[in-house]
């Protein structure tokens, strides 16, 4: 009887603090999407409140160094909202996640105050190394649905990455990116000049199959010579 109470106790606790954490988010989404209608409902329904509150909850067992525990909320949160968020990573206030399926979060990373990501962002990793692999989102950042940010860069503060970009490099703050790999199109409102464009630079394996096709030319050429005079000859 006394572990049922010890563990009811644990499940008001951690319900206290879910509810804590998740009130705290909702002031900042009903100024953000226009779909919201009232914080009852938000607090409800809206699974990127959700998951960010559990991670709130993972982070600090995780900071405490007690790793299962904190994953094992951080898998839990990805079963029931379809979002991932290592609880490693480090999450300022005013975080929207909006839709959020899909969503993945690496264990370095770093997001600022009011963000807003879309479904299916990643905000991953590459390599195998150790220490800081992940990107570092500065404040009021909004990265649109589909897109990737991989690597351990900083995206400056209120930028905008577009749906579906991939993000390999540091992006500037007040910078829009667009792009597969991903350009800054637009700097403090200002297009980027031409001498930064990256749309058009040439394909390296369609130039040496231009320089491969002009050398068979050549070739079919030379041979067509040769036979006219072994025709002469005969």
């Amino acid at each position: 009887m006394t572990a049922l109470y010890i563990f009811l106790a644990i499940v008001a606790l951690y319900l206290v603090f879910f509810c804590t954490f998740a009130i705290a988010n909702v002031s900042h989404i009903m100024g953000r999407d226009p779909a919201a209608r009232n914080p009852i409902e938000i607090f409800v329904l809206y699974s990127g409140i959700h998951a960010v509150a559990h991670h709130r909850i993972a982070h600090f067992f995780y900071k405490i160094k007690l790793y299962f525990i904190a994953r094992l909320i951080s898998q839990m949160s990805r079963f029931f909202t379809g979002i991932e968020i290592h609880p490693g990573a480090r999450i300022g206030k005013g975080l929207f996640i909006d839709h959020g399926m899909g969503i993945v979060i690496g264990e370095t990373t770093i997001i600022g105050d009011n963000c807003t990501l879309y479904q299916n962002v990643t905000l991953g990793g590459t390599g195998k190394d150790k220490g800081k692999r992940h990107p570092t989102i500065g404040n009021n950042v909004m990265i649109g649905s589909g897109a990737k940010v991989l690597g351990p860069f900083t995206v400056g503060d209120n930028s905008k990455i577009a749906a579906n970009a991939v993000v390999l490099s540091e992006v500037p703050e007040n910078s829009t990116c667009v792009g597969v790999p991903a350009r800054v199109v637009r700097v403090n409102n200002k297009r980027v000049a031409s001498d930064l464009d990256q749309i058009h630079i040439p394909d390296p394996v369609s130039q040496e199959l231009c320089k491969m096709y002009v050398k068979i030319e050549e070739l079919n050429k030379k041979i067509e010579k040769l036979e006219a005079k072994k025709n002469e000859t005969l």
